[in-house]
């Protein structure tokens, strides 16, 4: 079991001591569940109540914490005590577990394509012909690779991952289980009978890009749906063709993006938010949970409500629907005022 004294955290997060040094933590806990062995932390405000009942021995703190540590306990104070907490659990982490490498003898590979020896190929997957794998990808297993697909080094494909044809995976993309890369666009025709627009585009997916589950990453009907270099997806996430994500940017579950939209770099989408077709969403903008964006956002933005509106105004605009019900009872009064 692996132990670490108050100073030692403290050495590796870069953090300050406030209180008793001598304190050791052999796990971490959230604050109501920690035992005084544990290490836990403070990283939103809304918990600043839990602290000092906590029997946590050590707790990662930011500057702003003005309560004093119990006897026997101390608190390690840093700048981000959610980034310096996550530092020290990586060191409590089990080793990741990686599958060793080699074609699971229930796999169909093209007899064409050519496997890095440091590559596993999981049972029941399937690699068509013209793919390209990297070194040191991992394709799990039930996972499908389509025609002429490329997928570079250091991927990771979870269990049950669809990659269809000419689809595009940068370096160390990790792709969660239930996702699938380049389904078609939704186009079609209207009519008596609904004419199928064909869908001949790619996705292309950048460096250090990691989707969760169960998203979809729709291909483009020409050209590319493009997400960019560093960008993090989270599960259940609708992408349509010809989408561009820049770097960066966190997509939160649930979130929906209608075709030919175009988001910058650094941007935050919160959850369930959406955004329809041909807009474009400036860098660094946020758009807040359950928001839906009907026109261009603006660069540093961040913007809330259906539709989606600056905060402040949209605040003022919700204070103002609360003072109805009073403004038409005055209003009621002096009509009848009037009307004598």
């Amino acid at each position: 079991m692996k132990e670490f004294s108050a100073t030692q955290v403290a050495a590796l997060v870069n953090g300050t001591i406030d209180g008793d040094e001598s304190c050791r933590i052999s796990g971490v806990a959230a604050l109501a569940e920690a035992e005084s062995h544990h290490l836990s932390f403070l990283g939103n405000s809304q918990y600043t109540p839990q602290v000092l009942p906590s029997k946590a021995g050590v707790v990662i703190v930011e500057s702003d914490f003005n309560e004093q540590p119990p006897k026997n306990r101390c608190w390690v104070v840093v700048e981000n005590a959610s980034a310096a907490f996550s530092t020290v659990v990586s060191e409590f982490a089990p080793p990741a577990f990686l599958p060793s490498p080699g074609i699971h003898r229930g796999a169909v590979v093209d007899p064409d394509v050519v496997v890095p020896d440091d590559v596993h190929i999981g049972p029941n997957a399937v690699i068509e012909a013209g793919v390209i794998i990297g070194a040191g990808a991992v394709i799990g297993a039930g996972c499908y690779v389509g025609w002429q697909v490329n997928i570079g080094a250091g991927c990771r494909l979870y269990p049950n991952v669809v990659v269809l044809e000419r689809c595009v995976l940068g370096d160390r993309v990790i792709i969660h289980s239930g996702t699938v890369i380049g389904s078609d666009g939704y186009g079609f025709i209207p009519g008596t009978v609904h004419q199928k627009i064909p869908q001949v585009g790619i996705v292309q997916i950048d460096d250090d890009v990691e989707i969760g589950s169960n998203v979809s990453v729709d291909r483009a009907r020409f050209g590319r749906t493009w997400i960019k270099a560093g960008t993090k997806i989270d599960n259940l996430v609708q992408i349509a063709h010809n989408v561009v994500i820049g770097e960066r940017c966190f997509i939160v579950a649930q979130v929906g993006l209608a075709g030919s939209v175009v988001v910058g770099d650094d941007v935050i989408l919160a959850g369930q938010s959406g955004v329809v077709g041909h807009v474009t969403i400036g860098d660094h903008a946020v758009v807040m949970g359950g928001a839906s964006v009907w026109e261009d956002v603006e660069p540093g933005a961040k913007v809330v409500g259906d539709p989606a509106a600056p905060r402040m105004a949209h605040l003022r605009q919700l204070a103002l629907i609360k003072r109805l019900p009073d403004l038409l009872k005055r209003l009621d009064a002096l009509e009848r005022r009037i009307s004598e």
